[in-house]
């Protein structure tokens, strides 16, 4: 038998300026289903995390809420504690990056760089806020993107099209704390020499650490040549300071990642078998995992290991990258309420629901998750109710009422019982490799089986027959000892469920290799509801529970100068932002209605190198849709992707008027071609 692996595993540091919202909870699930599966093992496997705490949004929230900003972390934390806590997210511990522990290894760290000549200081040109009095954070100057003209952008780096730039480069800048145009000022400032590691950046991304789609992501930016990184900040901030350097701030981004270590390192000193050292030494033969969203690949995967690098550090054995959270196939939405708190999803649903859903659609890809809140109900309803425990409860009432609660021995089926064991090192296989939904899918093939092979040999009317009461005992012992392997392999997805199976079938708390084994001639104590099936009514209470006026949020918005939206057509755009527009002739192949749908057409477009599908609201105007085949029309060809009720839209035609009857498809002049762009 192998010896249990050593191994240290963290999320990315919520951070400490609101509230976990559902989008945050993919990845805290993610990872503790990860986590137990190891510990389910006999591995030995710690959870850290900590929020994080640091910079300029702390600093100006706390201002604003009159107290100060350790008053604001301790708030912050106490609640994102209880919300983790009853989300069943199992952390050995949750710190803060604002800790003498973090302080004392960021300098640590920093001094290293500094030493070894990975430090670089020069006068640079930055923005300062003339209204607030302070130099401006990355994160508080929006403008343009450099690259790709998208509007409402940090200074830092683009959330449209993932490109990094300095905030100086960013057009159309104003402060987004004042609204104020900011002005240039000098300023010395620290950097952190990345293009040293170069080279090792381009071998460790391609060592096996990162998902594949995530290392090519990478190659692009190191084929591009890697830039300084600048590491500081000047006072005011809310930070560590930087030694030696008085009015010199670490960059919150600097000290974040070093928040992994300093909640380890507060761990060790409360568990004395915990080495630190052992864990994060060069050559360290722990194993060290980080769980992130990809919009922060940078930070982990190219900063991040060249810190360490440099500092003579160990670095991630492998950091897991996920996708973005959606609800209802859109990006999460106040007004349509599906911008759902943590809180206010437990306030009206059981955490194992969500736990659940996730595990199943979870794979190892960095695709982004949709939480179909109807799929959600059924998904739910049918898996964990009509399946799992559905197979408890058929088979404990007979157990209880013919033998006392006391299940007999033998094996009423064999096949089955084969099946379940050689199930299981497929599952462990998905678990180990993060392929959650592969695990949920084989899982639930098992219960499909019992639940066929129950429903086939009818306990319920052998009862009724004279003479078939050992039977009847045979096929139920069989059934709860089927249901104890499945309650075994969803233990990582639902410690409740299984904690309260355990306590109906009279055993310890059960471990990986328990699937080995059955329970034979052995008392179970009485059964009790398991799980019950979520209302559609708790689903609705939590959407209107999660929404906002959105005639309010609106007029309540500020915009670029820092003053209220009032006529949104009164809004201008650069020249840039609509030359990112791709409108192109589309040839119009086929039309039709889409059953179900009012005001849907399904329309397949060519555009010369590839026929698109396109759902538009234009049934209204146009009844007999096959009236617009072979008709050309304009489209929106770089329109991201959209999944609707009725299908998913690639694209958008051009119409005008007012609606209903009168809406018209505009056309390009004659002599036109499927596929020309539009000029």
């Amino acid at each position: 038998m192998s010896e249990p692996r050593q191994i240290l595993v963290t999320s990315a540091l919520p951070y400490a300026n609101g509230s976990i919202h559902l989008g945050h909870m993919l990845e805290y699930i993610q990872t503790d289903m990860w986590v137990r599966f190891q510990k389910l093992r006999g591995n030995q496997c710690i959870y850290v995390c900590a929020d994080d705490a640091h910079g300029s949004a702390i600093m100006l929230r706390a201002e604003k809420e009159g107290i100060t900003p350790e008053q604001l972390i301790a708030n912050v934390q106490a609640e994102h504690s209880s919300d983790f806590a009853d989300f069943l997210v199992d952390f050995d511990n949750f710190h803060s990056t604002h800790s003498d522990e973090n302080r004392e290894l960021s300098e640590l760290i920093y001094t290293r760089l500094r030493d070894a000549g990975h430090i670089a200081t020069r006068s640079v040109t930055q923005y300062f806020d003339p209204e607030k009095g302070m130099f401006l954070a990355d994160r508080f100057i929006k403008g343009t993107c450099p690259k790709c003209a998208a509007e409402d952008q940090y200074g830092d780096n683009c959330e449209k099209c993932g490109a990094t730039y300095a905030p100086t480069e960013l057009k159309n800048p104003k402060s987004a704390i004042s609204g104020a145009t900011p002005v240039l000022r000098d300023s010395q400032h620290f950097f952190f020499k990345l293009p040293d590691f170069q080279a090792m950046l381009q071998q460790w991304t391609r060592s096996g650490t990162l998902q594949d789609a995530v290392a090519n992501k990478l190659a692009e930016w190191l084929d591009a040549g890697l830039q300084e990184w600048d590491i500081s900040r000047d006072a005011p901030y809310f930070g560590f300071e930087i030694p030696g350097e008085p009015g010199k701030y670490f960059y919150v981004w600097l000290d974040a990642p070093i928040g992994y270590m300093a909640s380890f390192k507060n761990l060790c000193a409360r568990r004395p078998e915990l080495d630190f050292d052992a864990f994060w030494n060069e050559g360290s033969k722990a194993e060290l995992y980080h769980f992130i969203g990809k919009d922060i690949v940078n930070f982990h995967a190219l900063f991040w290991p060249a810190m360490l690098e440099g500092a003579g550090l160990r670095k991630p054995t492998a950091v897991n990258v996920h996708g973005y959270l959606t609800v209802n196939g859109a990006k999460m939405s106040k007004s349509r309420g599906t911008f759902i708190k943590a809180r206010t999803y437990l306030d009206h649903l059981q955490p194992e629901y969500l736990r659940y859903y996730y595990a199943a659609k979870l794979g190892r890809g960095v695709d982004d998750l949709d939480l179909n809140l109807e799929d959600f109900v059924q998904k739910v309803n049918s898996d964990l109710v009509g399946k799992v425990v559905n197979i408890a409860s058929r088979c404990a009432g007979f157990i209880h009422k013919g033998n006392a609660g006391v299940m007999v021995a033998g094996d009423a089926a064999p096949e089955l019982t084969e099946a379940f064991l050689a199930a299981a090192p497929l599952i462990a296989e998905a678990y180990e490799g993060r392929d959650f939904g592969r695990a949920m899918r084989e899982i639930m093939a098992l219960a499909d089986r019992a639940n066929a092979w129950i429903a086939d040999k009818a306990p319920w009317s052998l009862a009724k027959q004279e003479g078939k009461q050992e039977e009847v005992q045979a096929i139920c012992a069989q059934g709860i000892n089927l249901f104890r392997q499945l309650v075994i392999f969803l233990k990582p997805v639902l410690p409740l469920l299984a904690a309260d199976a355990e306590a109906f079938l009279n055993v310890a708390p059960l471990t990986w290799n328990d699937h080995q084994s059955r329970l034979e001639n052995h008392q179970l104590n009485p059964f009790k509801a398991l799980m019950s099936r979520i209302e559609p009514a708790k689903i609705e209470a939590m959407i209107a529970a999660s929404k906002e006026d959105l005639l309010a949020a609106e007029t309540q918005a500020p915009v670029g100068n820092g003053e209220l939206a009032k006529d949104p057509l009164s809004a201008e755009i650069e020249f840039d932002t609509f030359a990112a527009v791709d409108l192109r002739v589309a040839l119009i192949v086929k039309a039709q209605a889409v059953p179900g749908a009012d005001k849907l057409l399904q329309l397949t477009l060519d555009i010369g190198d590839e026929q698109r599908n396109v759902l538009s609201g234009i049934k209204s105007a146009y009844p007999d849709p096959s009236q617009l085949e072979g008709r050309l029309t304009m489209m929106v060809a770089n329109l991201k992707p959209r999944k609707m009720r009725f299908g998913v839209s690639e694209g958008m035609v051009m119409a005008a008027g007012p609606g209903g009857e009168e809406i018209y498809l505009l056309s390009p002049d004659s002599g036109a071609k499927p596929g020309q762009r539009i000029k």
